[in-house]
């Protein structure tokens, strides 16, 4: 154990929620007695820096986009899905520091978010009773007792899943793909000849001028790393806490305990229990880490585990993650803003506009409506000003594919559409020309905030 009484495995003496049984004990053990052998995925080094950033959007001086899938899959890994998705994080980075003129921190819902809580243990069907699937990385989709039986050959097979992700995202950011030169090589073809797509096309057309300009007055744009290179970071929920533990070293710089599976790792909803098995694990590690705040979160508790999470009051350390809805934002957030302001406590604020958003259309699929992420987001950022607060980050489920998830949007998908390309096995993402028309509407309330600030 460590000066604050903490291991990487002392969150074995808590009660921990939405943990899967294996049955094969030893099959297990040795899955897990491999992977902790394996190499990092990312290294203490990043995190650090991400951490720095994130200091600074906790100051009002940058902001956070971290987006991506909702639940990454065995069946949809491929490096077309993952290069679109990377490809439209990078157009709604683009159209929110070109509009607020802030530096916009891109960290994917990637290379890791394999595993997802789920309201009930079991799933009925007909007669049938099966365990829920809890993601790729614990159990199968198909509604059989074979898929559902959690099954530790996933974990590894989700850890070189991740590392082969994670080789790509790192060729892409810098590679060359991430040039500024390229930034309307980057549209999707089907998002092209949307009224987004155009208006994406315009801030191309402004960077290629202002690159021509600076070129023009002796700055070397084709050598210099922040026009050709790019920073991108990964992150999911650390909700499977043997894989967890597993990806857990010390650092060799510091000495300090970091959990490599990715550089930023956050708590759900679900599972931010005070004395509860996950928050005992993150309070450990040193990466920057995030905290999902939903309507069910009192001030009270908030205080209390930012001060388990973070006691130095580090800024960077916290991001909370707000998830109310845009019918309960309204009740909840400036509560929270005013008790973190008056303690003196420093986080950064996210909106995740998705969760709260989450309804079953006229047809039986899961969906969100466009107009009511929009509106979450809006109230955000209108309630952050009324408090004096900096407003840091969006939070979004989307993909590069050209799915109909979400109803709305200025394709107007219904309810009827829904089956057209409903590929998601968890939640409902949106799709890029969704994501772009949403970052258009979200690039003036973020600039509006920075003109306020």
């Amino acid at each position: 154990m460590t000066e604050n009484n903490w291991s990487p495995t002392s969150w074995q003496n808590k009660p921990a929620e939405q943990m899967p049984e294996y049955k094969d004990k030893a099959s297990f053990n040795r899955t897990l007695e491999t992977l902790s052998n394996m190499p990092p995925l990312v290294f203490a080094g990043e995190s650090r820096t991400l951490k720095n950033h994130l200091a600074e959007a906790a100051m009002g001086k940058a902001f956070v986009l971290q987006a991506g899938d909702c639940a990454e899959s065995f069946a949809e890994f491929h490096s077309k899905n993952i290069r679109d998705t990377f490809r439209v994080i990078l157009q709604i980075a683009v159209i929110l520091t070109f509009a607020a003129r802030v530096p916009v921190i891109k960290i994917g819902r990637m290379a890791g978010q394999f595993a997802k809580p789920r309201s009930g243990n079991s799933e009925i069907q007909g007669d049938i009773t099966l365990p829920s699937y809890r993601g790729d990385i614990i159990n199968g989709f198909g509604f059989s007792a074979e898929e559902r039986t959690p099954n530790p050959d996933r974990i590894l097979q989700a850890y070189h899943q991740s590392t082969s992700t994670l080789n790509l995202l790192r060729s892409f950011a810098h590679g060359g793909y991430a040039d500024l030169h390229r930034v309307k090589q980057w549209i999707l073809n089907f998002a092209a000849d949307s009224p987004q797509g155009e208006k994406y096309l315009s801030i191309a057309k402004n960077i290629e001028h202002a690159l021509a300009f600076l070129t023009a007055v002796g700055v070397d744009v084709n050598t210099t790393n922040i026009v050709k290179e790019t920073e991108f970071y990964t992150s999911h929920e650390a909700l499977l806490l043997p894989y967890e533990q597993a990806l857990t070293r010390r650092d060799s710089t510091t000495d300090n305990w970091y959990d490599v599976s990715a550089h930023f790792l956050w708590l759900g909803d679900r599972t931010r229990q005070l004395d509860g098995a996950h928050v005992e694990f993150m309070r450990g590690i040193n990466n920057p880490i995030g905290v999902k705040c939903g309507e069910t979160m009192n001030d009270d508790e908030l205080i209390k585990l930012i001060d388990i999470l973070n006691p130095k009051n580090e800024a960077g350390r916290i991001s909370i993650i707000t998830r109310f809805g845009h019918e309960k934002i309204g009740d909840h957030l400036a509560k929270l803003i005013n008790r973190v302001q008056n303690e003196g406590r420093i986080v950064n604020w996210v909106c995740d506009p998705m969760h709260g958003n989450t309804i079953k259309s006229s047809t039986g699929y899961k969906t969100r409506q466009f107009n009511n992420i929009l509106e979450e987001i809006r109230q955000f950022f209108a309630i952050h000003k009324a408090e004096n607060s900096w407003a840091g980050g969006i939070h979004l489920e989307m993909t590069g594919q050209n799915v109909t998830e979400c109803t709305g949007g200025a394709d107007d998908i219904t309810d009827i559409d829904l089956s057209l390309r409903y590929h998601t096995h968890c939640d409902p993402r949106l799709n890029a020309r969704q994501s772009l028309e949403l970052a258009f509407q979200m690039a003036e309330e973020l600039c509006a905030a920075v003109d306020s600030g």
